[in-house]
């Protein structure tokens, strides 16, 4: 009967360690996704930030002017001018501008007579 009870007693035990063995090579390797999908995560949240950080340069580098394709001035002509509430406003008097506004150029030599 001895040897019955020691093979159970062996028995057991290497189910136990079977099954503490098995809990720690799970968390393992759930832990080594959890940090690979973090890392992925990173990585991609890395790529966005570069691809907005390069839109955001094309976005707001100047713009190629006449002057640097051999043309003509690249001056831009700022006029400022005092409104009736005491305000100064700056406004672009150069017509050929991207930015320049027919209606405040309007307002601004409506002013000065």
């Amino acid at each position: 009967m001895a040897t019955t009870q020691a093979v159970n007693v062996l028995r057991y035990s290497a189910l136990v360690a079977g099954l503490v063995y098995g809990v720690y090579r799970q968390s393992s390797i759930t832990s080594t996704a959890k940090q690979a999908e973090a890392n992925r995560e990173y990585a991609r949240q890395e790529r966005l930030i570069q691809q907005a950080k390069a839109e955001w340069k094309k976005k707001t580098a100047p713009k190629e002017t006449n002057a640097q394709n051999g043309g003509g001035s690249s001056t831009t002509y700022l006029t400022t001018y005092l409104t009736d509430t005491n305000a100064i406003l700056l406004v672009i008097t150069d017509p050929e501008d991207s930015r320049f506004d027919l209606e405040a150029y309007l307002k601004m030599k409506a002013g000065e007579n």
